[in-house]
């Protein structure tokens, strides 16, 4: 998604998430004048979107770095 697009709609465009083609990968936003438990916003590529808090999105980060998702991910590269 292209910044003025992201501006146009109150978002703050933060990471995409794959971005090698352009099939409309899942991106990170920031939405800085929503409530504080709906800041951050990730899309995906079916136009769908999560809200969450600026801690929940600490939680997560944390959780992947620690490492609970390598058995999901392993699991899924092995089937």
């Amino acid at each position: 998604m292209s910044d003025s697009k992201s501006q146009l709609n109150g978002l703050r465009h933060i990471a995409t998430f794959c971005g090698q083609c352009k099939c409309g990968c899942p991106e990170l936003f920031l939405a800085d004048d929503a409530p504080a438990e709906r800041r951050v916003v990730i899309t995906d590529d079916f136009g769908q979107k999560i809200e969450m808090s600026l801690e929940q999105l600490d939680v997560l980060v944390t959780d992947i770095k620690t490492g609970i998702l390598d058995d999901v991910l392993s699991t899924a590269t092995t089937a």
